[in-house]
Parts: structure tokens; C-alpha cells; sequence
């Protein structure tokens, strides 16, 4: 049965959720990658380098509607670059393993209720999920163009300057779909994979 949830998120909504579970999503979140972490990370996180003023009016914006939200880890093609008139074209998942060096520390400073991408993330970021509490959300690969028919307004745009895939893409949802890979009770499908696969190469080169 495919759950449905509404954005911002509360944490007993994502106690309820477990490892296969359908999703689709409806609601404000934001796009962000690799720049969009790693800026997070040194300058609210870390303060390794100083925060512009420019920066501070963005994670003013940012941090209200990112309590209880989510992260799409997603380079999307937009349309209306030229105009401001933007349209998402394709809007398909990032691998997310790249974020896991930063990801448990921004559930945390964010207040996260989860991030979205594919490939599944490690055991920091699962550790982090299951304190927030938060989860992690698979979207398909190789559907960016159906997962974009789900966004129903690009809101706004910071950071344009990382480019167009790394900035921070602020957008409206409806019925995303994506599954439940990362559990807020310390289950991960992805470790569960590797570890089954690992057992079954052991047993052929024995």
C-alpha cells in the first residue's frame, strides 16, 4: 500500500515508516548536491570559512522550510533560465553516496526529516537517520523526466552561481514517488544487499 505524506514532515510520520515502504510525496523542498552540502558544512557547520552576509540571508530563508523537509540530492535540467520563468525538465536523482561525508551533520543542523536520491548512503548517514529521526528515500534512476512531471512550481533559485545542477533549487510537489531505503530503526536495504552479495561471492570463491 503506497503511503502518502505531506511536507514538512512530523517525526512520528517517519517513526511509522519501514524499509520498502511506497511513498509519494506532496510539498516544499529543496534540490542540493555536492556544492550545496559541502557550503552547508563550512560555513554553518564546521565555520571553516566565514559566513557573507549574502549567505546568512539564504539560510534564513532556508532553515524554516527545511524544519521537518527534505533535501533532493538532484541536478535538474530547468527550462526559462533566460526568462526566470523556470520549468523543471528533468528532474532525476543524484547517486548519493557523494553526500555522505556531510550528510548526517545537515539532517542534524537542519533538522532534516530526510533526503532524497539513489544508490543509498552509509553508516553515518544512518546513524544520523535514526537520531533525527529521518529517512532516506530512493527515487528511480533513469526516470527524470516522469519524477519531473511531479514538480508543480520551481519556487525560487540560491546559489545560482555553483550552476545550474549544484544550486539550491527551491520547489512545489505533488505525489513524487519514491520508497523507503533507509529506515529511522537502523535498517538499511542497501547494507542488507551488500552484505547478502558479499555472502554469496564468498561462497563462489570458496
Amino acid at each position: 500500500m503506497t503511503k502518502r505524506l505531506n511536507i514538512p514532515i512530523s517525526s512520528d510520520e517517519i517513526k511509522d515508516l519501514k524499509v520498502g515502504d511506497s511513498v509519494l510525496l506532496s510539498g516544499v523542498m529543496i534540490t542540493g548536491r555536492d556544492a550545496v552540502h559541502k557550503w552547508i558544512h563550512d560555513v554553518f557547520i564546521n565555520k571553516t570559512k566565514p559566513a557573507t552576509p549574502e549567505d546568512l540571508e539564504i539560510m534564513n530563508h532556508l532553515k524554516p522550510l527545511l524544519d521537518g523537509g527534505l533535501i533532493y540530492h538532484c541536478g535538474p535540467v530547468v527550462a526559462g533560465l533566460d526568462t526566470k520563468q523556470y520549468r523543471f525538465v528533468a528532474a532525476g536523482p543524484t547517486t548519493s553516496v557523494r553526500e555522505e561525508p556531510y550528510q548526517g551533520d545537515v539532517i542534524k543542523f537542519l533538522n532534516l526529516r530526510g533526503v532524497i536520491g539513489k544508490g543509498g548512503m552509509g553508516p553515518k548517514t544512518l546513524k544520523a537517520c535514526h537520531e533525527a529521526p529521518a529517512v532516506y528515500f530512493h527515487a528511480i534512476g533513469g526516470a527524470a523526466a516522469l519524477i519531473a512531471e511531479s514538480v508543480t512550481e520551481v519556487i525560487g533559485v540560491y546559489k545560482l552561481d555553483f550552476g545550474v545542477p549544484e544550486a539550491i533549487w527551491v520547489i512545489k510537489v505533488e505525489d513524487l514517488p519514491v520508497i523507503v531505503t533507509m529506515d529511522a530503526h537502523n535498517a538499511s536495504l542497501h547494507a542488507s544487499v551488500r552484505s547478502q552479495s558479499k555472502a554469496v561471492l564468498d561462497k563462489l570463491i570458496a
